[in-house]
């Protein structure tokens, strides 16, 4: 089982993206981004979202990678 954080980079890394672009496709900056990755913040439901569907990945599948 691997924590949210995990799951979005791979998500993420899966997507062919750095973290600059998932940033620029979801309007959030790239540290904010970096600090989701790491586990040190959570996201709110709207940010999953987003970064979700920028990542070409629905939401429900990205939380079931936990």
């Amino acid at each position: 089982m691997m924590g949210f954080g995990a799951a979005l980079k791979h998500a993420r890394e899966a997507a062919d993206m750095t973290q600059a672009e998932l940033g620029k496709a979801t309007d959030l900056d790239r540290t904010y981004i970096s600090r989701i990755e790491r586990g040190e913040t959570n996201p709110s439901l709207t940010v999953i979202v987003a970064l979700a569907k920028a990542t070409g990945t629905a939401p429900g599948d990205l939380l079931k990678l936990l």
